[in-house]
């Protein structure tokens, strides 16, 4: 009886259709693309136009190991490679701009050293700007005044800056049109300094480490300024107190 039955069974699966049947072997499933991903990376520049005269040296190591734990990529770029073009056309590309530079005066105009060489070649590229005193080679390196800011630097060229620290003696003069040119804050310096002593490289560590902490540009700012600002810092209890020239412009809670 169980060989009629398994006869019969063998029988009714062979006369089934087996067009719904596919191969498995061999078989390779289609690769599927990983998502693009559409974050752009988090990227900072520290420009440092004098370095071969006064080297930021471990304060640049400092920087940038703050803003790399805060998933930052830092480009440094130094003397020379500061270019008049680099201003002009790669700032945008940048959530964090620091640039450390000095003055020097021309003719009764405060330039700001860049780094590159002064050259013919130069002076053919920026020939309108030469001509309008924007741009000064007398130093022996490219120097801007405030009407290079003011001419090139409009609304929309920085709109995706979040920080600007521009430490320089006076950078004061022209913080102002980098943020109507779109840049959130810019932190910068009131009044005289030297970059020969290290204490302004020290305030700038200390304002990007107060903010890689998570505090805003307010109280990173206060919180390196005003040890000086309160005499706590001095040796000597009859000693003046010392403001550092050191403020900003823009948005105070701004956090990094």
């Amino acid at each position: 009886m169980r060989k009629i039955f398994f006869a019969a069974l063998v029988v009714i699966l062979v006369a089934l259709p087996i067009t719904s049947v596919k191969p498995v072997l061999g078989f390779t499933p289609p690769l599927i693309s990983p998502p693009l991903l559409t974050q752009s990376p988090k990227r900072a520049v520290i420009l440092s136009s004098l370095d071969h005269v006064y080297p930021m040296g471990i304060y640049r190591k400092d920087i940038t190991y703050y803003l790399n734990q805060l998933g930052y990529q830092v480009t440094t770029l130094t003397d020379t490679n500061v270019t008049v073009n680099f201003l002009l056309t790669q700032l945008n590309n940048y959530s964090i701009v620091i640039w450390r530079t000095s003055t020097y005066t021309w003719k009764h105009v405060e330039y700001w050293y860049v780094g590159e060489i002064a050259s013919s070649g130069a002076e053919i590229t920026y020939a309108s700007d030469f001509a309008q005193g924007y741009i000064n080679g007398n130093a022996g390196i490219l120097g801007v005044s405030v009407g290079f800011f003011t001419e090139h630097f409009t609304a929309g060229v920085l709109s995706n800056v979040k920080l600007m620290m521009i430490i320089s003696t006076d950078s004061v003069t022209f913080a102002p049109y980098f943020v109507t040119a779109g840049a959130n804050t810019v932190i910068f310096c009131n009044g005289a300094i030297s970059l020969g002593f290290g204490e302004i490289d020290d305030l700038t560590d200390q304002v990007v480490a107060y903010m890689s902490s998570g505090q805003n540009v307010y109280n990173a700012v206060w919180g390196a300024v005003s040890p000086y600002v309160q005499n706590s810092n001095s040796d000597d209890p009859l000693d003046q107190s010392y403001s550092p020239p050191f403020w900003y412009e823009g948005n105070g809670t701004l956090t990094i």
